[in-house]
């Protein structure tokens, strides 16, 4: 037999390729997202300093501040920097083992977020960063990108004079299409920057954040529930349930934003958009960002299970699940943090809870058709409040444990005012006409200002005389 010759064998190349990393992790997040990944690292660094305030407004005098132009993008901040500790961990391209434990409240959990934004944006980088005693800056260049085998990021003294601890990042040599976006697109990208902003971080900028891109200071849009303080067993409040599991408490509330529509604000809805269907639905909140928001689909329980599909009959009524966890692995969102993970056990459950608020409001709902003008007084005799104000309410509500659903928790369920019985020998009379064709018969009997239910009302008398003759 003959004998086998021994081949030395050296050892393969199995280090990543840099340019196929940076593409592979900019491929799948819009440039939107990848900015408020930049403001979630604002937001971490706040709760790292460990100096958020008491009360309503723990993020107050914390601040963020975006610009862009043709040329570059800015953001700076003064949320306390980057910990020279942590700066394996903020500039490695992804999460070792053996990082550093996280603080409470934070949602880091790949360590991609900055460099994926970095990336994203443009080709050159400068980070500048002050903490504690360290002010230090690093440089990314495109020689350094285009090397495929210098992993090695130097670092220096910061030049910048930072007042204040916090971080500045400044991209330039911005990526094809990013020039088109903040130049001549500049006007709609920051109007749907603006929009991203007001809603995935309103709880936050509502808590005393202040976020400015090119200089307009943010407002918040948060969902508020109307809420009856009032002594009476029958009145308008929300649903509200809460549990805690496997480290992740879960705060769930579901009512109206305003009185149920009557037929006119449906066919604004659907003609004028006047009683906007935007600011109904589900907001789901993991530590603080809103991660998925106004949502009307099947993805937060919407026509399925015995929920019926979002109509414009039902855009009063919105809810809001709030989840927290020190660990935001256990939180139940997408790696991009700006969605929910539909196959998350623990949203699974959660939204059971989230249909049977549904079906009591819906149900309710539809009690009250044909008669929403009759139902506005109940509504009135309530008050919008925010998320915050109705969990300070809930400390005062009696909730029943629910041990016979899954998850098991603690839950109120309000008694809601209902519509009084018609009489037998009364119906009601609808039907949908041209506007014009209305304004005609408001102008006929005096009153061009005449509500669309009036003129037919008088209309009715008018021929019902007639008929008696």
């Amino acid at each position: 037999m003959d004998k086998v010759k021994q081949i030395k064998y050296e050892p393969l190349e199995a280090s990543p390729v840099k340019s196929f990393f940076v593409r592979m992790l900019t491929r799948d997040i819009e440039l939107g997202e990848a900015i408020l990944d930049l403001l979630d690292n604002c937001v971490d660094g706040i709760l790292r300093t460990k100096k958020k305030n008491e009360g309503n407004k723990p993020y107050e005098g914390f601040r963020a501040e975006i610009e862009f132009n043709k040329d570059t993008f800015t953001i700076s901040d003064n949320c306390g920097g980057i910990p020279w500790k942590l700066h394996d961990y903020a500039f490695r391209m992804g999460r070792a083992t053996n990082h550093p434990p996280d603080v409470p409240g934070t949602v880091g959990v790949y360590g991609i977020g900055m460099k994926r934004a970095i990336f994203k944006i443009g080709r050159h980088c400068l980070i500048s960063t002050r903490n504690g005693d360290h002010r230090y800056e690093v440089e990314i260049t495109p020689k350094w990108l285009d090397d495929e085998s210098d992993w090695k990021i130097p670092v220096a003294n910061a030049k910048r004079p930072m007042d204040e601890e916090g971080t500045t990042i400044v991209v330039g040599e911005l990526n094809p299409g990013i020039t088109e976006r903040f130049n001549e697109g500049a006007k709609s990208f920051q109007q749907s920057l603006d929009r991203m902003v007001s809603t995935h971080y309103s709880y936050i900028i509502d808590k005393g954040f202040e976020v400015k891109i090119n200089g307009q200071p943010i407002k918040p849009r948060t969902t508020k529930l109307i809420f009856n303080d009032t002594q009476e067993k029958a009145s308008i409040r929300p649903f509200i349930f809460k549990t805690k599991k496997d480290g992740v408490d879960v705060f769930l509330s579901v009512g109206f934003t305003r009185g149920i529509p009557t037929p006119n604000d449906i066919a604004d809805e659907q003609e004028q958009k006047k009683y906007s269907s935007e600011d109904a639905g589900w907001t789901i909140i993991c530590n603080d960002r809103v991660v998925l928001y106004c949502d009307r689909s099947e993805m937060t329980g919407w026509g399925e299970a015995g929920v019926p599909r979002y109509h414009t009959q039902f855009i009063a009524i919105s809810g809001i699940v709030e989840f927290k966890s020190d660990d935001a692995s256990k939180l139940p969102t997408t790696t991009t943090k700006r969605g929910v993970d539909a196959s998350s056990p623990l949203y699974l459950q959660t939204k059971n809870k989230m249909r049977e608020g549904m079906r009591f409001f819906t149900d309710y709902t539809n009690q009250w058709k044909g008669r929403a003008e009759e139902a506005q007084k109940h509504f009135k005799e309530g008050k919008p409040l925010s998320f915050n104000e109705i969990k300070t309410e809930t400390q005062r509500l009696h909730l029943n444990p629910t041990t016979r659903s899954f998850p098991p928790g603690e839950q109120y369920k309000p008694d809601l005012p209902l519509p009084k019985r018609l009489e037998p020998t009364r119906r009601r009379i609808s039907f949908i006409k041209h506007v014009a064709d209305i304004k005609a018969v408001a102008e006929y009997f005096g009153d061009i200002d005449m509500e669309p239910s009036e003129a037919g009302e008088k209309c009715f008398d008018l021929f019902l005389r007639e008929a008696r003759k």
